[in-house]
């Protein structure tokens, strides 16, 4: 079971990388095998993660090709490999196997609908750097 944490700050005040960090820390006993972290300017996302699916390529923050939309994740998504298969054919091309990465471009065709693609149990924290949204 991984464990996601993140600050998003207003007035544009730049986010602390040892702060987040430190909330990460707190995480530890639920993601062992790895953490990772996004903190740009004003926003800071973490994450300790458990690997389960895709233990090779799946490290997370996942973030889409352009690097515009970024996601830390905890749970499972049962039917990604569907989901995937549909994205592909509207084009999105994949660099994992991961159903994190599958998160990133159902929110990029479906928008915030997104979440009534995903089946499963999960928690996560998507940033769109864009459109400066933070969906939890």
């Amino acid at each position: 079971m991984c464990g996601i944490c993140g600050r998003v700050n207003t007035g544009a005040r730049p986010v602390s990388r040892a702060l987040v960090g430190r909330m990460a820390g707190t995480l530890v006993h639920r993601g062992p095998d790895q953490e990772g972290f996004h903190v740009v300017e004003d926003v800071g996302l973490g994450i300790r993660r458990l690997a389960i699916i895709d233990l090779h390529t799946g490290d997370q923050p996942m973030y889409d090709a352009e690097g515009t939309v970024v996601v830390v994740f905890n749970g499972e998504i049962y039917n990604f490999k569907e989901l995937r298969a549909d994205l592909e054919a509207q084009g999105y091309r994949f660099r994992t196997r991961s159903d994190t990465e599958v998160m990133v471009y159902a929110y990029k065709a479906y928008g915030l609908d997104f979440v009534d693609h995903l089946r499963g149990m999960f928690a996560l924290a998507l940033w769109d750097t864009v459109r400066r949204r933070l969906v939890l």
